[in-house]
């Protein structure tokens, strides 16, 4: 008996387009968003003969790692700079989505201690100069952090 093929996951091909509605629709973001992405060289289109946008079907991923750096926090031109050595206008291979993904794992690694230093100074004092808390005394006798300069100077080390 021949093997037949299953008809409940079609098969796409590799050069497959999408209509801007379509992409839409499959991520869950807006059309203006995607306009505003294209704005920014973090995804590409191409054009039809009566001018409409038409997405190759790998532009699915860059825009759900998109959706989903914007859900944590993480600024537009840092997902630009991830993105930076990953093709835009032919389908990405598998070392180029490796080689961003450890650029990136770098970075987000970063952010995480600064985020769990945050978290521990949180409790204790910052070097702002609020003299507030009863550790400013301990930690910051007389405002001595003041003198370096405004805000909180004891964070000045986590990344943006």
């Amino acid at each position: 008996m021949a093997s037949q093929e299953s008809t409940d996951s079609p098969h796409h091909a590799p050069d497959e387009q999408l209509t801007i509605g379509e992409m839409s629709r499959r991520t869950g973001v807006a059309v203006s968003a995607l306009h505003f992405y294209e704005t920014l060289n973090l995804i590409a289109s191409t054009r039809t003969p009566g001018n409409q946008r038409r997405y190759p079907r790998h532009m699915l991923r860059r825009v759900s790692l998109i959706t989903v750096s914007k859900r944590l926090g993480i600024p537009l031109a840092d997902v630009q700079e991830a993105f930076a050595d990953v093709p835009l206008t032919e389908t990405p291979s598998h070392e180029d989505w490796q080689r961003a993904s450890r650029r990136w794992k770098r970075d987000l690694e970063r952010r995480r201690e600064g985020i769990e230093r945050l978290e521990r100074e949180l409790t204790g004092c910052i070097g702002c100069g609020c003299l507030s808390m009863k550790a400013c005394g301990l930690l910051n006798p007389d405002d001595a952090l003041g003198a370096s300069g405004a805000g909180p100077r004891r964070l000045d080390d986590i990344p943006d």
